[in-house]
């Protein structure tokens, strides 16, 4: 994808002038996988005005070679200090750098480098282009998501009595990577009976048993994107009333938030749509946490859609939708969706049915 790689640094250019620097300094890796596609694990990237340079270190003289062919490189162990001083070597008056990632003690060392001109904070600015996904990385989204949902379809016949909670993850993870998944997104969340009222339960080796619900939190890594989808079963036997009422206010109210998400929706807004929804069913205070939030390079991106977000959602952006309801000592229920925003409605990824299955 190198003309896409293009087209995203010259996406960085074009904000200079807003953020007052002559070139930027990109230390996070996830960002210069996103602007050059090198994926090595030790990187920084220079943007200038008409030139981009990236450092790595003697170990990745090929990989950089095959996966950022259209930029110069360096080759020095220490990346942003060789930045760093190109950029002074090339008479950058004022060089932007990402003062989220850079620590103290490293902006005290790049300070210090003979000919630095002015070290100025940018911010994120490179995340905020990532929100707006391009075609080719809303396909990889797709992918990511059929191979989760693949997966799960395929794990439900064998969920049973007696299994563990580690055991069922475990599964569910190789399927995963059996269908040609990278890797995992995030640590997978198997959680039965009561463990499943704790929204981000870790699988231990509690025993699956009849009459639980059951919350399964998954998704699979597909070329560095990644998959977000939640689903809810209830195992061995017809629902009890209570676990009925609870999932049908958490299915509603994911349905209102899917609804909410169009371009230009205010993210408190859509968060309200399903919050809402929860409260009016009595719930509100057993739904501690924000709607949902983007994905992409990262399991968590901007922009995140909660009651305390600000700013509005953009077509093209990947969020989950991701309601909960969670009743401490008995059980609880999420249903999470991954979607893409689009002009006349969202487009679904994660397609697994979100009914109250019996497994």
């Amino acid at each position: 994808m190198p003309d896409n790689h293009a087209l995203r640094r010259d996406a960085l250019r074009a904000l200079f002038e807003g953020l007052d620097v002559d070139a930027v300094l990109v230390t996070r890796l996830v960002n210069v996988r996103y602007l050059t596609g090198f994926t090595g694990s030790n990187a920084a990237l220079l943007v200038t005005p008409t030139d981009a340079v990236l450092a790595t270190d003697g170990r990745y003289l090929t990989q950089s070679e095959s996966e950022a062919p259209d930029v110069e490189r360096v080759i020095d162990r220490q990346c942003a200090a060789a930045l760093v001083a190109r950029a002074g070597t090339d008479g950058i008056g004022r060089l932007g750098f990402e003062d989220h990632d850079v620590s103290v003690a490293t902006h005290a060392e790049l300070s210090s480098l003979d000919g630095t001109r002015a070290l100025a904070g940018v911010g994120q600015p490179v995340e905020g282009l990532r929100a707006v996904k391009d075609e080719d990385e809303i396909e990889l989204l797709r992918l990511a998501c059929a191979i989760s949902c693949r997966a799960l379809e395929d794990l439900l016949p064998v969920i049973a009595p007696g299994r563990t909670e580690r055991e069922v993850a475990r599964d569910l993870e190789n399927r995963m990577l059996d269908l040609g998944a990278q890797g995992i997104a995030f640590e997978t969340i198997v959680a039965t009976g009561a463990n499943s009222a704790v929204p981000h339960h870790r699988p231990t080796d509690h025993e699956i048993a009849i009459g639980d619900l059951l919350k399964i939190d998954f998704g699979a890594r597909y070329e560095g994107y990644h998959a977000d989808c939640t689903r809810t079963f209830v195992v061995g036997r017809e629902p009890e009333a209570w676990q009925r009422e609870i999932f049908d206010v958490v299915r509603s109210a994911q349905r209102a938030g899917r609804h909410a998400l169009t371009p230009g929706a205010d993210l408190q807004v859509i968060d309200s749509a399903a919050r809402d929804v929860v409260a009016a069913a009595g719930y509100g205070d057993q739904f501690p946490h924000g709607l949902g939030h983007g994905v992409g390079l990262e399991i968590h991106e901007a922009p995140t859609v909660g009651y305390s977000s600000a700013g509005r959602i953009e077509a093209r952006t990947p969020v989950t939708v991701e309601p909960g309801v969670y009743l401490p000592g008995r059980g609880g229920v999420r249903i999470e969706d991954t979607l893409v925003v689009g002009a006349d409605s969202p487009e679904l990824l994660t397609t697994t049915p979100k009914d109250l299955l019996v497994l």
